[in-house]
């Protein structure tokens, strides 16, 4: 570019950046953030709130200072409150909110501190806002609590609301005299006021972004323990909570010790609670110092496996990963929301597998992780781990499969690549250089160039800043007695040139369980595995043993009947396991019949004794079952399946398998003598031995009857709604009697999904799936395009992760042509903003597979 031209575009640039920032824009754009966080510094909130019982606001007090690099109108972020007086550095400011921000003018402002005083009153509603109420129907107690997360901070407060702008938190609250309130911090003191109030200060909190601060109130029980985490829970589920607590917080606290050592750097913060919340939208929020977790993730409502347990390990890891990765260190902006999820997700595998060496935990790392990876990487709406976001705005879309499934990944391929030591080793000098501050990506991947002394530069290039994964093949053919030749190749699975560095760990097996390994690292199209030459000639080859590598792995012509024919003799659990997930990717590439799968599954399940492969072989076949078969072909599998649920319910060894099998029944019933099994649970004419039947596994037998129109099922649901009026059973009821299968229910929940403000966002999720019953897809084909054209409303009122549940119910309870079309054409015609045309086409691919098998295996 001319030096003219180059020295116009520089100009026009400052002025718009310079109108960006003192104008009122959207949400906040990426730009203007950056403007922003070059101008500001040294923040500090003291926020002070009033709580009051039964209240649909609060009031709030907030004094703010920052120092300034120069005299000019600075935004703040507020929006759905209502702002009092505002004084700035002394001087009374008429300001108001302009489009979710406040300006503060220049002429009040000035270069150094300043000081901004402000009155505020903000929302507190059941659902669609930052501060949430619950009314626990128990006991008539109250809860109140947080969740900011990417940038709903500005929906309680004014702040400058976006992740690189870290401030220090002094918070105060007044609150009813028998509340507890927690927060990022300990309390400093605690005193009781007139009026049956007291006052709660908390120390300033280490520098942090906005959507970590957090708070929650309300009549709360501590269960303490000396030297772990203090567990805070709702006072009627206390009692409950006492023979939970001492696993959670025995995990927690060894979780501490090894991540405090692995990372080299102490527990960051001052203290560690967790706080059980009901009906939380996610599984948990790693507030600093301060995680909040779903209650019905640590409490279980359904009887647990040994896998359930293990899942609650995992969660109560990850939250607490995000106190270093996450909250010491934080991502400068949500387009590298994977370096805060990805790592969590991935130490919390690797500090369990550490914890629990006795357990399975990388085969579970598969099992858990990658399917969901795969299935939207494949898809056309897929992203790289690195997403554009330029407005934070639109950072709800940034969550999924490829930050919490692809990112760890990719990084368990990372570590495999560089060696455990240098990994860990970059990972520490990453943290020690961005302590307490804001990194990028690339900040990370020169952290581990420099310990290993290997360039990275292709590697993350590919994998982080390109979308899609390899398809890795093995070619291969035999002399008389051994292989002549093994070639490794890749393709693209979105056929748009891609070709990734590639490092895998290839499975020869021969007769009689006999196998040798050889590792391969390739770059190219395809390459040649000298180290194969002259070994003996395999029965069959798999290109992923031990699940190093990230990408799709599918059996050769010659391996895959070899693996049909033997994988029953296959003692290796892992490698079972990994098998058993490549004949389902041959399944959903329309290579394999749906039919195959399904046999092969009926042969083997009666004598698979591992607890977690049993569940995923379970579920994938009555998936299969149900989206690809006719009636007529499933009629010739689900009486047999039913039949062996029944059994193995009973008569299965393991506790935990007894358990999977009672689930398994719920999932293969449609015949009368499979209902009646159902019903006998309920009554107590049959019982799974050594097995209770918790709240939510009878809720979910009586949706079954519900939604598969059994003749005794209003009768059935009566009594349970009899048997069950606590809180929780209001909520699975209202699940429950979304699966009648009529038109006018569909009617009635739909209408209240998006006019009803007052409904719990966990009730409506938890009733989607009912409402999409797998038989009931002709009945609710005309909500799709409904549910689509709600979209934008969806994406403004709700947290993050309940759009893709949305998409996943309307999309995923479909299984015709026409529906596939509708979608198509919602597409073209209604033209989505960026973000949610991607997670529809991420979600759409699905229905795709299932029009495209039953095309090619009419049955």
């Amino acid at each position: 570019m001319p030096r003219r031209l180059l020295a116009l575009s520089f100009f026009l640039q400052m002025a718009w950046s310079t109108v960006a920032f003192a104008s009122a824009p959207d949400g906040i754009p990426r730009e203007f953030a950056r403007q922003r966080a070059a101008a500001l510094s040294d923040i500090r909130y003291h926020l002070s709130f009033q709580f009051e019982p039964a209240s649909n606001t609060t009031a709030g007090h907030e004094e703010l200072s920052f120092n300034l690099k120069s005299a000019q109108p600075v935004l703040l972020d507020y929006r759905d409150g209502a702002l009092g007086a505002v004084h700035v550095n002394g001087a009374d400011v008429a300001a108001r909110i302009d489009n979710g921000h406040i300006e503060l003018p220049a002429e009040n402002l000035r270069a150094g501190r300043n000081s901004v005083l402000l009155d505020f009153t903000s929302n507190i509603a059941p659902a669609g806002k930052a501060i949430t109420r619950f009314d626990d129907r128990d006991d008539g107690s109250e809860y109140i609590y947080t969740l900011f997360v990417p940038m709903d901070a500005s929906m309680a407060f004014p702040c400058f609301d976006q992740p690189d702008l870290k401030g220090r938190f002094q918070f105060e609250a007044i609150a009813p005299e028998d509340w507890t309130v927690i927060a990022n911090s300990p309390s400093e003191t605690v005193g009781s006021l007139a009026g049956g109030t007291r006052h709660w200060r908390f120390r300033e909190t280490l520098p942090i972004s906005t959507y970590l601060f957090a708070f929650a109130a309300g009549h709360f029980r501590a269960i303490e323990s000396k030297g772990q985490p203090t567990l805070y829970v709702r006072q009627s589920q206390y009692q409950r909570a006492l023979a939970e607590a001492p696993e959670v917080q025995q995990i927690a606290a060894s979780g501490i010790q090894y991540l405090s050592d692995f990372f080299a750097q102490p527990f960051p913060f001052p203290k560690y609670d967790m706080v059980l919340i009901p009906g939380f939208a996610y599984g948990g929020m790693e507030h600093a110092g301060a995680t909040f977790l779903r209650e019905e993730s640590v409490l279980f409502r359904t009887a647990p496996t040994h896998t359930d347990l293990l899942g609650r390990d995992t969660l109560v890891l990850h939250e607490l990963t995000h106190q270093w990765f996450g909250d010491l260190t934080t991502m400068r902006w949500f387009d590298d929301l994977w370096l805060k999820e990805g790592f969590a997700q991935y130490m919390a595998y690797q500090t369990l597998a550490t914890l629990k060496p006795n357990e399975p935990i990388w085969k579970r790392f598969y099992e858990t992780i990658k399917p969901a990876a795969y299935a939207i990487d494949v898809t056309k709406g897929t992203t790289p781990i690195y997403q554009d976001i330029p407005n934070l705005k639109d950072a709800k879309s940034a969550y999924g499969a490829i930050v919490y499934s692809k990112a760890p990944g990719v990084l368990k391929q990372l570590a495999f690549v560089l060696g455990p030591d240098h990994f860990r080793d970059g990972l520490r000098l990453y943290l020690k250089e961005h302590f307490y501050a804001n990194a990028e990506w690339s900040d990370l991947v020169h952290s581990l160039e420099r310990v290993s002394g290997r360039s990275l530069a292709k590697w993350a290039d590919m994998w982080i800043r390109h979308r899609g994964m390899p398809q890795v093949d093995l070619g291969w053919s035999c002399g008389p007695q051994s292989l002549t030749r093994l070639m490794i190749r890749q393709q693209d699975v979105l056929n748009e040139g891609g070709i990734w560095p590639v490092a895998t760990q290839v499975l020869l097996h021969y007769p009689g369980g006999k196998s040798r390994t050889l590792r391969v690292d390739f770059d190219s199209a395809t390459a040649d595995i000298p180290a194969a030459a002259n070994q003996p000639c395999p029965d069959y080859l798999f290109a992923n043993d031990q699940d190093y590598a990230y990408g799709r792995f599918l059996l050769d012509e010659r391996s895959q009947p070899a693996v049909l024919s033997q994988l029953g003799a296959e003692n290796d659990l892992f490698r079972r396991t990994l098998l058993w997930g490549s004949l389902w990717e041959s399944v959903r590439v329309a290579d394999l019949e749906p039919r195959k799968y399904i046999a092969l599954a009926q042969k083997l399940l009666p004598d698979e004794r591992d607890e977690s492969l049993t569940a995923s072989i379970v579920t994938r076949t009555a998936y299969a079952m149900h989206d690809w078969l006719s009636p007529s072909a499933r009629s010739e599998f689900a009486p047999a399946f039913e039949a062996l649920a029944a059994d193995k319910m009973q008569h299965a060894p393991e506790h935990g398998l007894r358990i999977i099998w009672f689930r398994g029944l719920r999932g293969f019933a449609e015949t009368p003598d499979g209902l009646a099994h159902l019903k006998q649970l309920l009554n107590g004419q049959l019982t799974v031995p050594g097995v209770q039947l918790r709240q939510l596994d009878r809720w979910n037998l009586v949706t079954t009857l519900i939604a598969l129109n059994d003749p005794q099922a209003e009768a059935v649901f009566s009594a349970e709604r009899q048997r069950d009026q606590s809180g929780e059973g209001r909520k699975y009821a209202y699940m429950a009697e979304a699966a009648r299968p009529d038109a006018a229910t569909k009617k009635k929940y739909f209408d209240d999904y998006l006019h009803n403000a007052s409904r719990p966002e966990d009730w409506v999720e938890q009733s989607l799936g009912p409402f999409n019953w797998w038989n009931q897809s002709e009945l609710t084909a005309p909500y799709l395009r409904p549910a689509l054209d709600a979209l934008p409303q969806v994406k403004r009122e709700r947290k993050i992760f309940f759009l893709l549940a949305w998409l996943n119910a309307f999309i995923g309870g479909q299984q015709s042509e026409a529906s596939d079309k509708a979608v198509y054409d919602f597409l073209s015609t209604a033209r989505p903003e960026p973000d949610l045309q991607l997670k529809i086409l991420q979600v759409v691919d699905d229905l795709d597979r299932t029009v495209k098998i039953r095309k090619k295996f009419p049955n």
